[in-house]
């Protein structure tokens, strides 16, 4: 009797915790009273994340988190608000793609088109590290105010990558790796000490579109010709006046005096938060999603790698991925329900899982069989897998800057076998069949391994090309010509027949209300997909049990060959067993 009240007692608490969580998330996403005389302070000094999933095992434990396209629906809100007289920023240089810079400079500038003032301040746009993505957000503004003690380094583009050939050889491994075509330089960190040709070709091209447009933006915002902005990043970085001498910044000042003065400007102003104006998206995943009752549109998010399964996030690490599983139920929830008309699909992932791509292509194909009509926005990137899930959309828009193309693919292992015998252990092996061992790392490929490695990676290498030709109404030699691996810009990308148009969300919705005929003034109700699950479907389903015992278990995974490791070395005591099956590579749970 006594565990079952401490049953029920425990039950009681553990519902008045989340009734507490949710109570909090709901009171913090609620709007703030906008008067007349609003000036929106926005924080461009950090990175916004594409999109936050449902986590439960972090609901209500964090502040909600404005998103990217919160930020971005939030300017072009406030640029037809009466109430709202300005906006004003700090700038900084934080780790944001440039892709995400440009959806944010853009929103920027149509707010400007408004007539409103936009206002950035920064304390630096770049203190001993690079600052060209800051200064060419900031650029966006009307005014720029510096610190004086502030700097800007604008020096251009610097894009490096690690080589672990010559400590691959110390240890004695041997990288096996094969790719479709030379292009794909992935297996290059591991096989090269150093770029190979093709794969410095590309990056050169990469790393100059990007100054290229950081370089033009610049120069048109600031009214400066574009050899000036290059010759003053040649001489960065630049001290706080000689920014000023150059035209990249407008004044230097402390921050208080940029707010003495906006007070000045504006006579008293209310100053409100960006993220309380836009009502940002929570780890509940109730985020103010919907643009205004109207047509439905489906909105999906395909963030992060691209795997079997269901998307994941690491709340911890901040990482995400994009599961075959989640995704494709949202296409499929998405074409079920009659009342939506069309499919946003906003993909930004490097790539993955070449079977759970194609699961999710077809989806987007039988999405637009069902005559639901899908757009594609990219973000930062969308390459090799990221373009694959993205190529059968009736239109894709992409960012000047987004990092797509990859059409290639590359597979292999690291033969270990030689590192673990200078380390003193051994491995011996029965087995069943000649290619038993084509995944060991303690075996290299012999000929036939190699044979079917070759034969899927040519069978993946057609599929990928067919269906880009497919899906881009080019011919199968135009594809291979800008395909073998390699990677391009958006704005290259656009040249080549890749994608469609350039820009944002913005640019995406325009062609997802060209796709269903409706009019500028029509309102569009775009809904996220999957949806949210309410606190009693979520402890119906035992999500919320279900994450933390996730959790639990991938940390016991992680520590179990440390373990196992340890016991077999005899750190670990352990009662000897009298009846104890032991075959290597093979425990009590079959794995």
């Amino acid at each position: 009797m006594k565990k079952s009240w401490l049953t029920v007692l425990v039950v009681l608490i553990f519902l008045g915790f989340l009734a507490l969580a949710f109570g909090l998330a709901f009171w913090s996403q609620r709007p703030a009273q906008i008067q007349r005389q609003t000036v929106l302070e926005l924080a461009f000094d950090r990175a916004y994340p594409e999109h936050l999933p449902f986590q439960p095992l972090t609901a209500g434990l964090f502040e909600p988190v404005p998103t990217l396209r919160s930020v971005v629906e939030a300017l072009d809100r406030a640029a037809a608000d009466e109430r709202v007289v300005g906006i004003v920023a700090k700038v900084g240089a934080p780790p944001m793609g440039l892709g995400s810079a440009q959806e944010l400079r853009d929103a920027v500038l149509r707010f400007r088109q408004s007539g409103k003032p936009a206002i950035a301040w920064a304390e630096t746009l770049g203190e001993f590290r690079p600052g060209n993505v800051a200064v060419y957000l900031a650029s966006a503004f009307d005014t720029i105010y510096l610190q004086p003690s502030g700097d800007v380094t604008l020096t251009g583009l610097l894009y490096e990558a690690p080589f672990y050939r010559g400590l691959l050889d110390k240890l004695d491994i041997e990288p096996s790796l094969e790719r479709r075509y030379e292009y794909k330089g992935a297996p290059n960190s591991y096989t090269e000490t150093s770029f190979t040709a093709p794969q410095r070709e590309a990056l050169q091209r990469l790393a100059d579109s990007h100054f290229s447009q950081i370089v033009a933006g610049i120069a048109e915002a600031r009214g400066l010709p574009p050899e000036e902005v290059r010759r003053a990043s040649e001489r960065g970085p630049l001290l706080g006046r000689e920014a000023v001498d150059a035209g990249l910044v407008d004044e230097l000042a402390y921050r208080d005096a940029v707010y003495a003065e906006l007070e000045e400007r504006f006579e008293d102003p209310e100053l409100v938060s960006l993220s309380r104006y836009s009502r940002p998206e929570s780890p509940l995943g109730w985020a103010a999603v919907r643009s205004g009752r109207g047509r439905k549109v489906a909105l999906i998010y395909g963030v992060g790698a691209v795997m079997l399964g269901e998307s994941d996030y690491d709340p911890l690490l901040g990482g995400q991925s994009m599961g075959s599983d989640t995704v494709a139920r949202a296409f499929r929830d998405a074409v079920e329900d009659d009342d939506v008309e069309a499919i946003l699909f906003r993909v930004s992932s490097p790539g993955g899982s070449y079977v759970a791509s194609d699961t999710i292509w077809r989806e987007v194909n039988r999405a637009r069989e069902a005559g639901k009509p899908v757009v594609v926005s990219m973000g930062n990137v969308a390459a090799s897998g990221g373009y694959f899930v993205s190529m059968a959309a009736d239109a894709i828009v992409a960012q000047p800057a987004t990092v797509t193309g990859s059409i290639g693919v590359y597979a292999g292992k690291l033969v270990t076998r030689g590192m673990w015998a200078k380390a003193g252990i051994s491995f011996d092996d029965v087995r069943t069949g000649e290619r038993a061992a084509i995944w060991s790392g303690n075996h290299p490929y012999d000929a036939g391994d190699r044979d079917r490695l070759d034969a899927s990676l040519d069978r993946i290498y057609d599929d990928f090309t067919a269906k880009v030709a497919e899906g881009r109404s080019l011919t199968r030699d135009e594809v291979h010509e800008v395909a073998r691996g390699r990677i391009w810009t958006g704005e290259d990308a656009l040249e080549r027949g890749l994608v469609d148009e350039l820009g944002g969300f913005a640019v995406a919705l325009r062609r997802v209300r060209e796709e269903i005929g409706a009019d500028e003034d029509q309102k569009l109700d775009l809904q996220t997909f999957p949806g949210p699950r309410s606190p009693f479907e979520l402890l119906r389903e035992g999500r919320w049990i279900g994450a933390r015992a996730a959790a639990a278990r991938r940390l016991i995974e992680a520590a179990r060959p440390v373990a196992v490791l340890a016991r077999e070395l005899g750190l670990l005591e352990e009662r000897p067993g009298v009846l104890r099956l032991q075959v290597p590579g093979f425990d009590a749970e079959g794995r």
